[in-house]
């Protein structure tokens, strides 16, 4: 038995399979870049249009399988950008209805908590949730999962990518500023508001400081520095409130090795694990969507009713499946 993933929410188009078992089979994507500027909606879609047949077919291939061996579809339903997320839902009630499959609808940041639970073997993690629109430190309590902390305006990946834009290094911005995060440290605002992050200062000092002549190294180092600080101190905090002993690290951002390094350090410690999801799965692919889709695979919806939700947060979310 396996699902078909289809990821759409952003600047990503991914197709994954996975068995029900909890086997990647296949996770396939093409990312839309830019030299410079950033996302303008109309070209994600345009973009994701002109690579959904030829992923679909390369993730089959990867696989060794074809249509006939697909037993479920689920699709990034909530939250993103609703031009992207249109072409994903558009594809998947195609295929559904072409091939007489059932269809689940999921949300693509919960995905990203059960793909990290799946790759990783965390059992019961406070999750450090940050990607491009998302920085979030959450745990599952109650019945659902709980947001204990999160940003109060930009997601780090934003601000990373704000920031690279505006300096001239393109899109995607963070594996730039990783890349350049190597100079001397300039003091920049921590914002840090009891359990919320807030990155909008510290993006205006920085800009403010590349215009008076700093160096495109030091302010990268300075700005991965200052808020990698920030959320290793939200996520303690977090960690202590809800006794747990296990921090997960997911989304785009987990990919960078400065951040995994002084979370580790955190944990270390404080005697817990620390996890962070590979390069493979840490941004947005079919994968998660796929093995999300497994673990709803009861939330069966008619295709000609399945509909987005792009504001959907995590925390509305009711968890049938755990």
């Amino acid at each position: 038995m396996n699902c078909l993933g289809i990821e759409s929410t952003a600047h990503t188009f991914g197709c994954g399979i996975v068995s029900f078992d909890g086997k990647v089979l296949a996770n396939v994507k093409d990312t839309f870049t830019t030299e410079k500027g950033g996302m303008i909606p109309s070209d994600l879609s345009k973009h994701h249009e002109s690579v959904k047949d030829d992923i679909l077919v390369k993730a089959l291939k990867s696989a060794n399988l074809s249509m006939k061996d697909i037993n479920l579809i689920s699709f990034s339903a909530a939250p993103g950008m609703a031009p992207s997320m249109m072409v994903g839902l558009r594809f998947a009630k195609e295929l559904a209805m072409k091939h007489n499959l059932p269809l689940v609808g999921v949300n693509h940041s919960i995905a990203h908590l059960s793909i990290g639970d799946l790759i990783t073997g965390a059992k019961d993690p406070v999750y450090l949730y940050v990607s491009g629109p998302n920085t979030q430190v959450i745990a599952f309590a109650g019945g659902r999962f709980r947001v204990f902390g999160e940003t109060l305006d930009l997601g780090l990946g934003n601000m990373l990518d704000k920031f690279a834009r505006e300096i001239g290094l393109g899109f995607p911005g963070g594996p730039k500023v990783e890349q350049l995060a190597h100079g001397k440290y300039v003091e920049l605002p921590y914002g840090v508001k009891g359990m919320d992050v807030s990155f909008a200062g510290m993006l205006t000092k920085a800009l403010r400081f590349f215009k008076q002549g700093v160096s495109k190294e030091d302010l990268c180092f300075s700005l991965q520095e200052t808020s990698f600080a920030m959320l290793a101190e939200v996520a303690e905090r977090a960690m202590a409130h809800v006794d747990k002993k296990e921090l997960l690290l997911i989304g785009g951002v987990a990919a960078n090795k400065r951040l995994c390094q002084m979370l580790n350090i955190m944990c270390e410690e404080r005697n817990a694990k620390f996890f962070a999801v590979p390069l493979e799965f840490s941004g947005d692919q079919g994968a998660m969507i796929a093995w999300q889709g497994v673990l709803q695979k009861n939330d069966v919806i008619n295709p000609e009713k399945a509909d987005i939700h792009p504001y959907e947060r995590i925390d509305e979310v009711e968890v049938t499946w755990k």
